[in-house]
Parts: C-alpha cells; structure tokens; sequence
C-alpha cells in the first residue's frame, strides 16, 4: 500500500494565514492491494467523522487526495480567519465529501477543489500599485496583507501623515520586490502615493482641470506647491495677473492651479494660478479693447516700469508707455517721471487687437515744447544748452527742455584729423553754440561750436608763406608719410621721401613718434582743400651735391655693414650716407664673405644723385674685372705707340749717337714686352 500526500507549496502560505498545510497532512488516502477499497478505521475515526460539518470554516488551500481516509492521529482543524473574504465564496464546495469513505472523486469534484485551491493565492506584479490590509502595526514598522504567500513591512514612517491607522484599514502599496535575500515581500506606501500622485497630475495636465494644492514654501524665482503630495513650481509671473512683490504672503495657503508644464524625465510639474485668472479676465479684455479709440485720454494705474517703459493697467487691460513718449525731454529711466501704483492719465497712441497691444502716451497731453520755440531765432544766432546725449559722430544739446539741436563732430573743431565728440565735451556740460541750420516744421536744428572762434583758414597763406619755417605737432603716421598739426584747425603732412636727405625711411615711426614736435617747412599751400605740404629735410641744404664731388666712380672709401638681404648688404659711408653692395662684389681676397659690422675698403663703381644711390664693391678693390684688364693693356699699347711714333718723327735728325741710343731704347722695349 502507497501513501500519496498532497501538501500546499511552502512558499504559497502567508505568515499570518491558518497553516493549512497542518490540516492537509491530517488526510492520508491509503491504498489496499485488494480490488475492492476498504477503509481502516481508527479508534478517533468516529470523532472526525462527527466534526466535519465544522470543516466549512477552514481554507479551501487543503488539497484532497483521490482516496482519502483519516489518520490514525487526527488534529482538530485550525480555523482560519475571514476565509470567504480572502478566498471568496464556497458554495460550490462539498464539505461533507469528506465523510465519503473508500470512494474516488468523480472528474468533476476534482476540478473543482483545483479550482478553490487556485483562487485563493494571487497573482502579482512587481512594480505595480495594489491594496492591502494592515494586520499589525507597532513603533518601527506596519505589516500589510496583500494575498501574497507572505505579508509585507513597511517603515512607519511612511505612513506618519496619517496617525489614525488602524488594523483592518486598507491602504495602497508599491511592489517593489516579490522577494529578497531573506525571502521578504518588499512594499511601499510612498511610492505608491507617488506613482498614483504622478498619474493624477498627468491626467488633470491632460484633461486641463483645475486642481487644488498646498503653498509649502518660496524659493528662488516662486513658490513650491503641494499637488497631491508632489513638489509643484509656482513661478512667481504666474501667481498672479499683476506682479507679485512679496512671495510670502502666500506660503501656507490652499489656492487652485493648472498644471501648465510637465518634464516626464525629471518628473518636474509647473503650476500657474495666473492662467485661471487670465481666463475670467479675456472676456473683460476684449470688451476693453473693443471700446478703444486713437487718441482717448483714460486713467490708469502704474503696474510695472522697466528700463524701456512703464506697463499701465487700464482696468482689465495693460498699455506700454514707452521711454520716449513719457517726456518730451531726454530721460535716462522712466522713474525719473512716473512711481510704482501711482495714477495717472495717458492718451491711447495705437492698439492691435488681435495681439492686445496698447501703445500709450503721456507727453503727448502737454503742447510740443517746439511750439514755444522763439519765433525771431534764425541761423547764426548763439544758444546755450546743456550737453545731454554724446555719441561718437556728435552731441545733441538741450537749448529748452524738448528742443535740442545735433552738434556734429566735425563742427566742433577746425582741425582735419579723426576726432570724436568725446574728446571735446562730456554730458552736464553747459556751453555755447551757434544754430548752423533750422527746419521747425521737422523739428531739427543742427549746431557748430566752432565758429565761435576764427576760421584759420581765412588768412593762410600770410601766417604760412612758402618756404616759411615753423615747429608742428605730430599727430598721425600713414605709411606715405606723416601728418602733423601747426595749430588748431591747421594740418599738414609731411610726405616720408621729405624727411631726410641721406638715410632711406621705411616707415614714419622710424623716424619720430607721435607728440614729438618737429620742425618743418612749407612747400605748398592748397588753400581751396585746406592741405599744407610740408617738408622736413629741406630744412637743410642737398647733401648729394657735396657727395657727388666725394664718392666719385673708382673712389675707394671705408664703409662698415649694417645689414644684409638676398641681393646684398647695406654699407655706412663716411658723412652719414648709406651705400648698397650687391653678394657678386663681396668676395674677400681670401674667398670669404665678410660678415655684419665687419669694416671693409669699398671702391664707387656708381652714383646717382638724383636716385640718391651709390653702388659699391669689396672685390674691385684687390681684383681687376677682365674688362678692366683689357682696357689696361689698351691703354699701355697706345702709350707704347705714342713713344715710337715720337722716335721716327725724330729719325732725320738722329746721328749716329743717337742710333747707337735707339738700339739701346729697342732693347728695353722688347724686354718690357717679354
């Protein structure tokens, strides 16, 4: 005879569940080898019998053999608690099947117990939100039932918001794992809060609904919300319509708000209470607006003010005043005219209402002040004014608060150089000037500083004559030469081929630095262009026509090497002047080139005055060129002939001494040729 024992898995009964694997183990089926089934009883057989109809009340997790028959040791059955509301209803089930003794069980009872036996476990996922019961709760932690082969703990803490818990309650949880290391459910509260949290946030962003939350706190830039039990940002441009200056007073209130923006990836939630007013206010805004005119004078509020204007609330609907239109004088903000919630009257310039721009004004309730201008001013008065504006290109000058006139750079001064208005005057300068130009009808005026003093021009050519000499101020270098100021208004350049004689410049600045005075000489005089030509090397007389009569062609003199380039080197001659030596007239009579400040002998072999340049040669002075020994022996033939020819003019006269004096003069002759 086989026992065959069905137990309910270990890991498919709660902690806190009856143990019905005890009441399983309680029912043996106990085969015999006859053919027909007999039942062994045992002396308690009777007392089980007459308590099954007690067995409703356990779990239907007892799984029954096909032939069952009671222990010898039977134990009374443990009763569960609340069975049918964890399990359901049992109506199905035959309890007094137990009694049958030595009797299968058809298909049909079978299934059924598979049935019961299935439904009474769970069937849950990680990472998702379900209910469960508390069962026990104590100072650290609070145990809850989900239907799970075990119960889960979670901190106490987690649940401090709600001190009235009590056994029983039902309560959401987050599964976060079925099973640790030590085989524990791990659940929790919080995150179930949160997760549903997120849900309900979602779908009150989706569905546009207002929702109701909790001012916590302010911080930078707003205020921290509390919507269903997340941290919410309230910038502070949306807690109200009108700008908020103190974010304190709401802290601690309950308010409604939209949820106008979520960041799913860092479940960020941005709440406005500004957009629930906006959308009562529309209505009244374009019942406003629709009543608006050009030109209407109405009484507003300063709401805001800014560096570019002051925003205007006319009772519903905001105008912009800017800058410019709030005085008809030069302001530098606009809180020099207007203070924060003071009242004022404003003139409608211009309004959009598909866009629901209004364009206010404020200085245009009081008369222009140019139609108070003086009626008998005219050109080439005087004004005075005060400098309110500089730029680089000018400085416009207030004559009367709203009447200002363009001081031009180049008004401001009689000199021809690059200057701007900052070099001559500042803002706050109080100062005169004489009116160059008047349009009233536009409303412009340009001015002249400058013409309060004389024009130098006027008289030029007495004060700078031609081939005068006068001391000038350097004040710009071009690479063609250099300008410099005689005075002010008076410019002159000094081209770079008139600075010196001997030396050759390449650029000004080699010469002489900016501020530097120098002394110069007029060449010419453009009175009709306003341009003086000077000169500085004329100051002295032409060094070349003394030079030319010193390095004569096949003069040799000392000279020392300054510098050196690819076609040659630079040579300093006596008397300051420079000299140019090419690499081919170099080579040294030990076959070397001579080195930078080494001093050598050159020999001319050119110059040219008007160029001022002188050509030299190293070699020419220990080497003669072929050419040059060709000319010699030409020179030396032709002086040879010279003396024959003098001898046979001479032979009629000649005795015979002076025949015997001619062999001898022959002789020397054909020896010198040898």
């Amino acid at each position: 005879m086989s026992e065959e024992i069905l137990n309910t898995p270990e890991e498919n009964v709660s902690e806190n569940q009856p143990v019905v694997e005890e009441t399983a183990q309680e029912l043996v089926a106990v085969e015999t080898p006859a053919a027909e089934e007999t039942v062994v009883e045992t002396p308690a057989q009777e007392e089980v019998v007459a308590e099954a109809p007690a067995m409703e009340e356990m779990a239907p997790e007892t799984f029954i053999s096909e032939e069952a028959q009671l222990p010898e040791t039977p134990k009374a059955p443990r009763k569960p608690r609340e069975i049918e509301n964890v399990y359901g209803s049992l109506e199905n089930f035959d309890w007094n099947s137990l009694e049958k003794k030595g009797k299968k069980y058809d298909e049909a009872e079978r299934t059924n117990l598979e049935e019961l036996y299935t439904k009474s476990f769970k069937s849950i996922d990680e990472q998702a939100v379900i209910m469960g019961t508390v069962v026990s709760i104590n100072s650290r932690e609070i145990v809850v039932n989900i239907g799970f082969k075990s119960d889960g703990v979670i901190s106490a803490s987690e649940l401090r918001y709600n001190p009235n818990l009590k056994i029983g309650e039902e309560i959401e949880v987050y599964v976060e794992s079925q099973e640790d290391a030590t085989g524990q459910l791990i659940l929790s509260h919080k995150k179930a809060r949160l997760l549903k949290s997120w849900l309900r946030v979602n779908k009150a962003f989706e569905d546009e609904e207002v929702i109701t939350g909790y001012v916590k706190c302010r911080t930078k830039g707003g205020l921290i919300v509390d919507v269903f039990g997340i941290e919410a940002f309230l910038p502070g441009s949306q807690i109200d319509v009108k700008p908020i200056r103190d974010y304190d007073i709401f802290v601690d209130k309950t308010m409604d708000f939209k949820v106008v923006k979520i960041n799913q990836e860092f479940k960020n939630v941005v709440v406005s209470h500004k957009a629930l007013i906006e959308d009562e206010l529309e209505a009244q805004r374009s019942e406003i607006i629709a009543r608006l005119e050009k030109g209407q004078v109405l009484e507003g509020t300063v709401k805001n003010i800014t560096g570019y204007g002051v925003f205007i609330d006319l009772g519903g609907v905001d105008g912009l005043i800017h800058i410019t239109d709030l005085s008809w004088g030069r302001i530098i903000h606009p809180e020099e005219i207007v203070q924060l919630d003071q009242k004022i009257n404003v003139v409608i310039l211009d309004f959009d209402e598909n866009k629901k721009r209004i364009a206010l004004g404020l200085k245009q309730l009081t008369p222009h002040p140019w139609d108070a201008l003086d009626s008998e001013l005219k050109v080439g008065d005087k004004v005075h004014g005060k400098v309110v504006v500089i730029a680089d290109y000018g400085a416009f000058l207030e004559i009367m608060p709203g009447v200002e006139g363009l001081i031009h750079v180049s008004e401001m001064s009689w000199s021809q150089h690059l200057r701007t208005a900052h070099d001559f005057l500042k803002v706050g300068d109080e100062i005169d000037a004489v009116l160059l130009t008047l349009d009233k009808e536009e409303r412009k005026m340009s001015l002249g500083i400058k013409q309060l003093i004389p024009d130098p021009w006027e008289n030029i050519t007495e004060k700078y004559p031609i081939n005068s000499k006068h001391t000038a101020t350097v004040r710009n270098f071009t690479n063609f030469g250099i300008f410099v100021e005689l005075e002010e208004g008076v410019d002159g350049l000094i081209h770079i081929s008139d600075l010196s004689w001997s030396k050759k410049i390449k650029h000004p600045a080699e010469f002489t630095k900016i501020g530097e005075k120098i002394d110069v000489v007029v060449l010419e005089v453009d009175v009709e262009n306003r341009r003086l030509s000077l000169g500085h090397k004329q100051l002295e007389e032409n060094p070349w026509d003394v030079f030319e009569t010193i390095f004569t062609v096949g003069s040799d003199h000392e000279g020392t090497i300054l510098s050196q380039n690819d076609k040659g080197v630079v040579v300093a001659l006596p008397y300051g002047i420079e000299g140019f030596a090419f690499n081919r007239e170099l080579l040294k009579e030990d076959n070397n080139m001579p080195r930078i400040d080494e001093t050598l002998k050159f020999k001319v072999v050119e110059f040219s005055k008007e160029a001022k340049k002188i050509n030299l040669s190293h070699r020419r002075t220990w080497q003669l060129t072929p050419e040059e020994d060709k000319k010699k022996v030409i020179s030396e033939d032709k002086k040879k002939a010279k003396e024959i020819a003098k001898i046979n003019d001479n032979v009629e006269k000649t005795t015979l001494g002076d025949i015997e004096a001619l062999q001898n003069l022959k002789r020397d002759l054909e020896k010198a040729e040898e």
